[in-house]
């Protein structure tokens, strides 16, 4: 019977929690190791004097589609950002978003139309093809980075450097946009056609509500593996189980390091800072880039988009710096979120800061959208290091490493 096969998966991130829901589903035995105190691996919040504070800016996108098969996004309580962008360039802030968010967009574009009508065309095509175009077309490979795919559709290096680059700065945290370009194509689809959500009480939300459909008893926490052995793994504590299959479902460099013939992945870093206001210096949720400065920020006002995230009706302001690691850029930071916002920051409380300097993995023009997950016999590996650098790819490989482990213990 297939009950009878036992399945560790190292990790209780969103790829181990993915791959336990389809081994679970099968009708195997399966044990998650997670080492930390808590299922979520880097998708975590945090709660600091009642806010909740998600390690690292993240976004959710609803649109993806393996998130809509293994999860119930409603009960996640999705609180949405505005479908757009607020831009900071050089004659001023500048609203980019549809008609229907008032005033302040329709003038934005109006605006942005009317100083840059050829930009307005080339992106309103953009949108329209990854919208309409087959999965394939979205998919091809061309072996362009993001950078030179904004060149090939003919946009402004004024645009590109103003508005673009601060945005897909923030989601892929590559300031150089050498990222792949059907990676762009592929998450830009995801934004036009769901936007971005909070789930209302932070993003480990969704690993906590993947975790609650195991039985209980499936996930152990505070277990750290120490090595993948002949018959199974051995935990830091020198505990040995033993286990048919194993699934490494790590980040990258974990992966590497306890299954032989794994490749550990470059990264991209990011630090982001959360700050307390007394008052909102933005009342719209609506992410802000700006691109006037070398940190590059995405900022927003979490609070606007999830009154939640502030338990006593202050104000969360959230400001992310890809590429680097470094808290040492907190005053930077607020100096230039005093011109972002136009208001003084000096009374800001600065509630944490999180440097990660493994948040992505690098995804490079010629990436393959899917690596091996079957690394050798009884051994599988997963991670947003063998898909695409998201959540989609995460809950994806969870899947894969499943069906690959499911179709080798039946056989």
């Amino acid at each position: 019977m297939a009950g009878t096969a036992g399945v560790v998966i190292v990790g209780g991130g969103l790829a181990g929690l993915s791959a336990a829901a389809r081994l679970h589903r099968a009708g195997f035995g399966t044990t998650v190791l997670e080492a930390g105190d808590d299922v979520g691996g880097r998708v975590r919040t945090d709660v600091v004097d009642g806010f909740r504070l998600d390690r690292g800016f993240q976004v959710l996108l609803p649109a993806y589609p393996a998130l809509r098969r293994l999860a119930d996004v409603k009960a996640l309580r999705p609180r949405p950002f505005t479908r757009g962008t607020i831009a900071v360039t050089a004659t001023g802030r500048r609203t980019l978003a549809g008609p229907w968010h008032g005033v302040s967009a329709v003038g934005g574009v109006a605006g942005f139309a009317a100083g840059h009508p050829g930009d307005a065309a080339r992106m309103a095509a953009l949108a329209a093809r990854d919208l309409l175009a087959p999965d394939a077309a979205v998919r091809a490979d061309h072996g362009r980075s993001t950078a030179e795919e904004l060149r090939r559709w003919g946009l402004s290096a004024e645009t590109v450097e103003q508005v673009l680059r601060p945005f897909l700065a923030g989601v892929f945290l590559d300031p150089s946009l050498g990222t792949s370009a059907r990676l762009f194509h592929l998450l830009w689809r995801s934004f036009l056609r769901g936007g971005g959500v909070l789930p209302a009480d932070g993003m480990q939300a969704l690993p906590r509500q993947l975790a609650d459909g195991l039985p209980p008893g499936t996930i152990r926490t505070g277990a750290e593996v120490a090595e993948v052995t002949a018959g199974g793994v051995r935990t830091a504590d020198g505990e040995d189980l033993p286990a048919r299959a194993v699934i490494v479902a790590t980040d990258g460099d974990t992966a590497a390091r306890l299954l032989p013939g794994v490749e550990a992945p470059a990264w991209h870093a990011v630090t982001t800072f959360y700050f307390r206001a007394t008052t909102s210096p933005l009342r719209s949720p609506t992410l802000v880039v700006d691109g006037l400065d070398e940190l590059l920020l995405t900022t927003g006002v979490l609070s606007e988009v999830n009154p939640a995230y502030s338990p006593d009706g202050s104000a969360l302001v959230v400001a992310s710096v890809p590429g680097r690691a470094d808290p040492g850029l907190a005053e930077p930071v607020r100096q230039r979120l005093a011109h972002v916002y136009g208001t003084d920051t000096r009374d800001w409380d600065l509630l944490a800061t999180y440097a990660l300097p493994r948040a992505l993995p690098v995804f490079g023009p010629g990436a393959p959208l899917r690596r091996p997950v079957r690394i050798a016999p009884g051994r599988y590996v997963c991670g947003d290091h063998r898909d695409t650098p998201s959540v989609q790819g995460a809950l994806v490989s969870g899947q894969r490493a499943a069906a690959a482990a499911v179709a080798d213990l039946t056989r």
